[in-house]
């Protein structure tokens, strides 16, 4: 006869089974939004969430119930990050990699991998949108790419602690538990990470569910499916930039964002957007035509706004990635 499985304690009753499976799986949402700021790429992020379900399942007979299921998975999610995260090469975005280019000389150059850029990710994979609108908002905001760009300037322990203590809420000697050290170590990590974020995280967003935003979007599509590059640069501030992962250029101001459109990127004339809600902002699924009627994955935008401007377009094109977003695999007249 088998031994039963492993049980434990997460409020009354003990666990096992489909109930510990249940319990484990209720924290992969919040688990997956820690290791994606922890990690900065989306697919690390859901493999280090299955690898720490697998630690927990396979050494859930060892837990001791000193603290809750929620810190304990917590601490194992905060090990696998660091064992995954071991390369000297830290994930960035274009506009930290090396100087803007001007339309007039621009070369996209040959791609660089995967690993060396932030990566976007679905809204719902790491917040649960149905939640105090609130909470979600200030959620949205610690994702944005510049903010979990800026997050992997840090070290790990301080990223983690940033992280726990300033968009999760723990208080300080949770985290202390949670990381065996004392309180005074944690509040001087958490200092010093502010102190390097302080000129690093961009300037605040606008709310995506602010009419005057949802109507700005819509003249953005508008503009972008006929191709009417002056009514698009019209939507643009003067220091909108645009950048294309997994190639390192990136252009600054809707002169050079123009003659991009009107040049290289011409490639996007008679494209099509689907929208997304990516990074807690507002992003599109582009697809381009590739015959009559029919259209392909293409790139994942990210449109950034503030201030009623667009001052971030954002693409990445990785058209495999499509589905992560909910994406239709073509489009069909």
């Amino acid at each position: 006869m088998s031994p039963p499985p492993p049980t434990v304690e997460d409020g009354p009753g003990p666990l096992a089974g489909a109930d510990l499976e249940r319990t484990l799986e209720s924290h992969r949402r919040e688990l997956t939004g820690y290791c994606y700021r922890m990690l900065g790429a989306g697919s690390e992020a859901e493999d280090a969430v299955q690898e720490t379900m697998v630690r927990a399942w396979r050494s859930i007979g060892g837990f001791e119930g000193r603290s809750s299921i929620r810190s304990w998975l917590y601490r194992i999610a905060g090990n696998v990050c660091v064992d995954m995260h071991r390369s000297p090469q830290r994930r960035a975005r274009p506009m930290e990699m090396g100087p803007s280019s001007s339309s007039a000389d621009a070369v996209l150059g040959p791609p660089l991998g995967e690993h060396m850029w932030v990566q976007p990710i679905a809204d719902e994979r790491v917040i649960a949108l149905d939640g105090d609108p609130a909470e979600v908002a200030a959620s949205r905001d610690s994702i944005r790419l510049a903010f979990v760009a800026a997050l992997q300037r840090l070290p790990a322990r301080q990223r983690s602690v940033l992280i726990l203590c300033e968009v999760l809420r723990w208080q300080a000697s949770e985290v202390a538990e949670l990381l065996d050290t004392s309180v005074a170590s944690v509040n001087s990590a958490l200092q010093r990470a502010r102190a390097t974020l302080a000129s690093a995280q961009g300037e605040a967003l606008d709310a995506t569910v602010d009419a005057e935003h949802q109507a700005l979007l819509a003249r953005y599509v508008d503009a972008f499916e006929r191709y009417d590059i002056p009514a698009l640069v019209g939507l643009l501030r003067d220091d909108v930039v645009i950048s294309m992962p997994p190639f390192d250029l990136w252009l600054q101001g809707p002169d050079n964002v123009a003659g991009w459109f009107l040049g290289e990127g011409s490639v996007c004339q008679g494209g099509r957007l689907v929208p997304i809600d990516v990074n807690g902002t507002a992003g599109f699924g582009n697809y381009h035509l590739v015959r009559p009627g029919l259209w392909e994955p293409f790139a994942i935008q990210v449109v950034e706004v503030a201030g009623g401007r667009i001052v971030g377009h954002h693409n990445f094109l990785y058209p495999e990635r499509f589905a992560e977003f909910g994406l239709p695999p073509r489009l069909e007249a």
